[in-house]
C-alpha cells in the first residue's frame, strides 16, 4: 500500500475514535470537579476563604465588607457607595490613589464594586506579589483618612456618576422608580447610588461613623484563589490581620418587605426617550428558598439567548420589540424581585407589548415546559456555572457573594439543585409567584416631561455601583 492511502487509513480511524469519543461524552454526563474550598475564623472574626488553583502563577485577593446600600438608613442613602470610593483614598501610609498605583506598577489590577448586600475590593497579580494586598488591605481597614478635601471631591465624581448612569438615562429612571414602587418599607427601595439630595448632603462624619461601623475585621471576608500553598499564606493572613482589633457588631437589618395584595404602576414619560419601553417585577424568594432553582430555570427559559421564548416571540415572530429579557437577583440576602422587559419597535405601542410579555409569562401556568426546552435550560445554567469556574475572579466572586449573603455552601449545591428541576416545578413557581396582585409594572413613553403621571423616584433596579481609581 502506498504511503498516501496509509495516511489516509489513519485520518479515517483517527475520526472515527473522535466520532466514537464525542458520542461517549453525550451519552455520559461529566461531573463537576470538585473544589476544595478551606475556610475559617481568625480569633478577631475575620472570616478568610482559600482555594488553590495553580492554573497559572497568579492569584485573586478579595477583602468583602457585610455592607451594602440595604444597611443605610433613610436620608443617608449612597453611604456604602461613597465609601467605596473613598477608600482609595489614603491612609497615613499610602496617599490617595497610591493603593492603585502600587497594584499596577507591579503588573496587577485592583477594582471594588457596591450591591445592596456587600461592598468587595479586589487585587489580581502575580502570585510572588502577595505581600502587596497582606501589606495594603489591613492598613486601610482601620487607618483610612478621609480628609475632608478628598471627601468634597469625590461627592461630585459620585454625583456625576448618577446623573451620567441613571438621571440622564430615561430607562435606568424608570427601573428605579419601578423599584420603589415595588418596596414599601425594605431598603431594598433605595438605589445602590444613593439618592441625589442624600449625596449632596452626606458629610465627613457621616462617613466616618460608617467606616467606624462596618470596617472591622468581623464584618468582613478575605477570600483568596489562585496559585499558593494554604499551609504558606494563612499564617501570612493572621499575621497581617489578626492584630487588627474586633469592632462592634454591625445593626441587624430588620425590615421585612410585606406581601404585595396589588398590582402597582409606574408612568415615566421622558422627552429624551426614542421609544417605549415596559417591564414588570415580581417579588420572589431569595437562593435559601427551594423554589429559587426552578425560578432560575424559567428565568433562562424566558430570556436564555435569541432562541429563548421572549426574543422568539417579541422580536422575532410577533416584530414588537427590538430586544426583551428577564432577571433574576438570586443571590441577595433578603427576598429580591424577578423582572422582565422590552423595548418597542419604532411604530409599536407600549401597552400591546406589555400585554404580550405578560402573555408568555401566562403560558408557563398552563403549559407544562416540554423536556426539550427544560433540559436545554439547565444544560444552559449548569454549562455557564462551570465554565466561569476557568478564572480565579469569577471564582473568588462567586465564593465571596454566596457566603456574604448565605453561606458559600449553598455555591457548592447550586449544580445539584438545578439538575432537580422539574416542568412541574417549573409551573408551580409561574402559577405562585407571577400573579398580578405580585406585580409592579414601569413603562416608560416618549414625549414632553410628565405632568401627573410620574411617581416619585424612591428605588432602583438592582445594580452593583463599581468605581475605577
Amino acid at each position: 500500500m502506498k504511503r498516501r492511502s496509509w495516511v489516509i487509513l489513519g485520518l479515517v480511524i483517527v475520526a472515527l475514535l473522535g466520532l466514537l469519543f464525542l458520542n461517549i461524552n453525550i451519552f455520559i454526563p461529566s461531573k463537576p470537579r470538585e473544589l476544595e474550598v478551606f475556610e475559617t475564623t481568625l480569633d478577631n472574626g475575620l472570616k478568610v476563604l482559600l482555594l488553590e488553583e495553580r492554573k497559572a502563577p497568579v492569584l485573586t485577593f478579595h477583602v468583602w465588607y457585610r455592607v451594602g446600600s440595604r444597611n443605610e438608613q433613610p436620608g443617608r442613602t449612597g453611604l456604602a457607595h461613597f465609601m467605596e470610593h473613598m477608600m482609595f483614598k489614603g491612609t497615613p501610609q499610602m496617599g490617595a490613589q497610591a493603593f492603585s498605583q502600587v497594584i499596577r506598577r507591579n503588573g496587577g489590577r485592583d477594582n471594588a464594586f457596591t450591591s445592596q448586600d456587600y461592598t468587595g475590593y479586589f487585587v489580581t497579580l502575580a502570585a510572588d506579589r502577595v505581600h502587596l494586598p497582606l501589606e495594603m488591605e489591613p492598613d486601610r481597614m482601620v487607618n483610612l483618612l478621609l480628609g475632608s478635601d478628598e471627601v468634597e471631591r469625590e461627592r461630585n465624581v459620585v454625583m456625576e456618576e448618577r446623573r451620567l448612569r441613571t438621571e440622564d438615562d430615561p430607562t435606568s429612571s424608570l427601573w428605579e422608580k419601578a423599584q420603589a414602587a415595588a418596596y414599601t418599607t425594605h431598603p431594598y427601595r433605595n438605589p445602590v447610588i444613593g439618592w441625589m439630595e442624600d449625596i449632596r448632603k452626606l458629610s465627613r462624619e457621616d462617613l466616618q461613623a460608617f467606616y467606624k461601623t462596618y470596617y472591622a475585621p468581623n464584618n468582613a471576608v478575605v477570600v483568596v484563589v489562585g496559585d499558593f500553598k494554604r499551609a504558606e499564606l494563612l499564617p501570612r493572613i493572621q499575621k497581617a490581620f489578626g492584630a487588627i482589633p474586633r469592632g462592634p457588631d454591625a445593626p441587624a437589618v430588620r425590615s421585612v418587605e410585606p406581601p404585595q395584595t396589588g398590582e402597582r404602576r409606574v408612568t415615566l414619560t421622558r422627552e429624551d426617550a426614542k421609544l417605549p419601553f415596559t417591564m414588570a417585577v415580581y417579588h420572589v424568594p431569595t437562593l435559601t428558598d427551594p423554589d429559587s432553582y426552578p425560578l432560575e430555570v424559567l428565568e433562562v427559559i424566558l430570556a436564555g439567548g435569541k432562541s429563548a421564548r421572549l426574543h422568539r416571540s417579541l422580536v422575532y415572530e410577533k416584530q414588537l420589540a427590538l430586544s426583551a429579557g428577564a432577571y433574576y437577583a438570586r443571590v441577595s440576602a433578603d427576598p429580591e424581585v424577578f423582572s422582565v422587559y422590552a423595548s418597542a419597535l419604532p411604530g409599536k405601542r407600549a401597552e400591546e407589548l406589555e400585554q404580550a410579555l405578560y402573555a408568555e409569562i401566562e403560558r408557563f401556568k398552563t403549559e407544562l415546559v416540554s423536556p426539550r426546552e427544560l433540559d436545554k435550560a439547565k444544560n444552559q445554567i449548569e454549562a455557564s456555572f462551570i465554565f466561569s469556574q476557568d478564572s480565579i475572579f469569577s471564582l473568588a466572586r462567586q465564593l465571596a457573594s454566596y457566603e456574604i449573603v448565605a453561606g458559600w455552601r449553598h455555591w457548592k449545591a447550586y449544580v445539584p439543585g438545578i439538575r432537580a428541576v422539574t416542568a412541574a416545578d417549573v409551573q408551580r413557581v409561574a402559577q405562585k409567584y407571577f400573579t398580578a396582585e405580585n406585580r409592579t409594572a414601569g413603562v416608560l413613553i416618549p414625549g414632553r416631561a410628565a405632568t401627573g403621571g410620574e411617581q416619585p423616584a424612591t428605588g432602583t433596579q438592582p445594580q452593583t455601583e463599581g468605581v475605577s481609581p
